[in-house]
């Protein structure tokens, strides 16, 4: 047993030897608010100066000791220090994660700013009034995590289904292409970790309500988003338009660049976004001068799923009295990310970075809390809750 111990030591020391230098990756030229790609190929190493921390490296050999001898189930060397590699990065926040080599692999298939599902569908059974898995093909991911179809979903992300819509259920499978959801099959137990990686496609669509109010739709921030909302307005007469209403629930970020090229749509001038980093260094974002559309009346309708890049736009129109705020507190989720490659070919998915609004509040954890509260009802149609949304809007002075 003492040798075994002092092997482990030296393992855990030599690992922990190794995390306390970077690890190289490959440039990349976009920024985004859910996997910011962002690496580093001038091949420059920096050491650290910090000594091993040996009391904390002891205390982890006795637990692990005590894990690896007593535990119900026998699991390898291996096994076990990936679990404790996965829980020494995935106890840092809710979204820095250690990646598998597959998992890693299939990140780096996505594209920034795309909307994804799971592979699987729910439907609803109105006899039992439960939530059940469909779709499921033998092949997909999910059926080697466990999940079959006709198996019952009680909780999406800790969220109860039993009250919830199709759409509202459909908005919670919803999100970044590549992140995560937990899944709850049963009342009570450990979730199943899904990642979302079924592409699905979306668009800006818009609509001009009888109240002369323009409605504008925005699943997610992509690279032509503030183009595509330029063209949608140009098409109206100035005369012709009372307001414009940018619809952000459920939109869980994408492009921090469209999001900050976006804002300046509606911007002379200031701040958009700030971001702080221990590593990176600090960035600020400002609104080049213009006004384009300075002079529409505008307003914003977020709720607890709008995040990431929707936080900031919602933030920078706020801050500077820009649009008038409608809905529920946002997300709040507000950080930039970095893939550390590793040479087994698995990653570190890592916070490095935060997002600050123009008044220099910090958006994660935090939120965007609207001008005025205004929740769906359960009973409302969208099409009426957007109406009335948009007569809440005209009313602002």
């Amino acid at each position: 047993m003492i040798q075994k111990i002092r092997q482990v030591f030296l393992a855990t020391s030599l690992t922990l030897c190794y995390l306390n230098h970077p690890v190289y990756a490959a440039n990349s030229a976009s920024t985004e608010a859910d996997a910011n790609l962002d690496y580093d190929t001038d091949g420059s190493e920096s050491s650290s100066n910090e000594e091993i921390p040996v009391d904390s490296i002891q205390k982890f050999v006795q637990i692990y000791s005590i894990v690896k001898d007593n535990y119900v189930t026998e699991k390898s060397d291996d096994a076990l220090f990936e679990q404790a590699i996965k829980g020494l990065v995935g106890g840092l926040d809710r979204y820095s994660r250690y990646l598998s080599p597959e998992d890693y692999r299939q990140l780096m298939q996505y594209t920034e700013g795309d909307v994804a599902s799971v592979d699987f569908d729910l439907i609803f059974d109105k006899l039992r009034r439960q939530w059940l898995i469909q779709g499921l093909k033998e092949s997909s991911d999910s059926v080697k995590l466990g999940l079959h179809n006709g198996m019952t979903v009680y909780k999406i992300d800790n969220q109860e289904l039993k009250d919830l819509n199709h759409e509202q259920v459909r908005n919670l499978l919803y999100g970044s292409i590549g992140t995560v959801l937990t899944v709850q099959t049963a009342p009570v137990g450990q979730p199943v970790t899904v990642v979302r990686n079924k592409k699905v496609d979306v668009a800006v669509s818009s609509t001009l309500l009888h109240n002369q109010v323009l409605v504008i739709k925005v699943p997610v921030f992509q690279q032509e988003t503030a183009s595509e909302i330029k063209n949608i307005i140009e098409q109206y007469p100035s005369n012709r338009l009372k307001a414009i209403l940018i619809d952000l629930r459920n939109n869980p970020g994408g492009l921090l660049s469209a999001a900050v090229e976006t804002a300046d749509l509606f911007l002379n001038n200031g701040i958009i976004v700030t971001t702080k980093s221990r590593s990176e260094g600090d960035q600020t974002f400002q609104a080049l001068p213009g006004n384009k559309f300075s002079n529409i009346k505008l307003g914003l309708l977020i709720n607890g799923r709008s995040a990431s890049a929707a936080e900031v736009f919602s933030a920078a129109l706020k801050d500077h009295g820009r649009a008038w705020v409608i809905g529920e507190k946002s997300y709040g989720k507000g950080v930039v990310q970095k893939l550390f490659p590793l040479p087994s070919g698995a990653a570190l998915q890592m916070t490095v970075s935060h997002y600050y609004t123009p008044k220099g509040s910090m958006i994660d954890g935090q939120g965007i809390q609207p001008n005025q509260i205004y929740a769906l009802p359960i009973d409302m149609r969208d099409d009426l809750y957007i109406e009335n949304a948009a007569e809440i809007l005209l009313k602002h002075r």
